[in-house]
């Protein structure tokens, strides 16, 4: 399993990159392997739509589950992920990379304090 050490985690199993005052987030590899095989990502907030921490942002359909995605800092959406319409298994092969789900505009970077560093992620799901 892969835990990049530039990322911040929250508990709710998503990952935040952070470039200037964009977060990109998505979900870990640990949530993709305990959902199983991706059939379906819904971004159920649109553009511009300001969302806090803490809210769901849309659903992750698999085989054995649906789970909501939770958004682990503020912001305003500012991108979506389309190309996971067309190709969800993405979360599967590369969830840190081509499979990220959305960007926003963070409203409060501090926010960031709450969330974990990869070994503290490592701790919570005992890997």
């Amino acid at each position: 399993m892969n835990f990049p050490e530039n990322l911040k985690y929250s508990a709710d199993h998503e990952w935040v990159s952070v470039e200037g005052n964009i977060a990109t987030i998505g979900v870990t590899d640990h949530a993709q392997s305990e959902l199983g095989d991706i059939a379906y990502v819904d971004i159920a907030v649109e553009l511009n739509s300001n969302i806090s921490a803490g809210e769901s942002f849309g659903t992750i359909e698999a085989v054995k589950a649906v789970s909501d995605l939770m958004l682990p800092v503020s912001g305003k959406l500012i991108e979506i992920n389309e190309s996971l319409n067309d190709n969800p298994a993405a979360v599967n092969s590369d969830p840190y990379g081509q499979a990220w789900m959305i960007k926003i505009e963070m409203s409060n970077p501090s926010e960031l304090d709450s969330l974990m560093d990869a070994s503290g992620y490592k701790a919570l799901i005992g890997a």
